[in-house]
């Protein structure tokens, strides 16, 4: 009972890590990275598809990526739907291809980037500490009900405690990462 405590709650820590990092991902750095479009859907044939579905993405230099659709009369809804996207960045379409020009990052873009990636890390410290917290209180839950001895609550308390550790510490290295990223530009 107690290990299934702890497996839900390191299951619910590395599930947030993984939103954090998706999120990390999206984030304009200024230089070119594919995931930047990971989110962006193409209006192909009736559905909404995603666009790494409907078109290579390669990255033929630092601040460029190229859209190369498997489909050629997809080109102008793949351009579309990127000019509808919350990117803000300007699409050529050469007839056979997409290429977006990423704008090269100011120091007070790069600063409120930074801001916004603490704010984001922050929420995901909250989220684990919650994690944290419901798995405690489980546990003195299950000593109050006489399921597990007192000695083996504090052993439990531990253990959740350094798991926490651990993924804040992720956190944090991911954070480093990204700031990193954003100031060599």
């Amino acid at each position: 009972m107690v290990d299934q405590i702890l497996s839900s709650t390191e299951n619910a820590m590395k599930a947030r890590l993984e939103k954090l990092k998706t999120e990390l991902s999206q984030v304009r750095t200024g230089r070119a990275n594919p995931q930047i479009l990971d989110t962006i859907k193409v209006d192909y044939f009736g559905q909404s598809v995603p666009l790494k579905q409907v078109a290579a993405i390669r990255v033929p230099e630092a601040r460029t990526l190229e859209i190369q659709p498997w489909d050629p009369s997809s080109l102008e809804a793949i351009e579309k739907a990127i000019q509808k996207s919350d990117l803000q960045i300007p699409t050529q379409n050469d007839g056979s291809l997409v290429r977006l020009q990423l704008p090269t990052m100011t120091e007070e873009r790069r600063r409120d980037m930074v801001k916004l990636l603490g704010k984001t890390a922050e929420e995901a410290r909250v989220a684990m500490r919650n994690e944290r917290r419901e798995a405690i209180e489980k546990v003195k839950k299950a000593e109050k009900e006489k399921r597990i001895p007192e000695d083996a609550r504090k052993r439990e308390e531990e253990k959740i405690q350094k798991l926490t550790d651990l993924y804040i510490k992720k956190v944090d290295e991911m954070m480093a990462s990204k700031e990193k990223e954003l100031s060599t530009v």
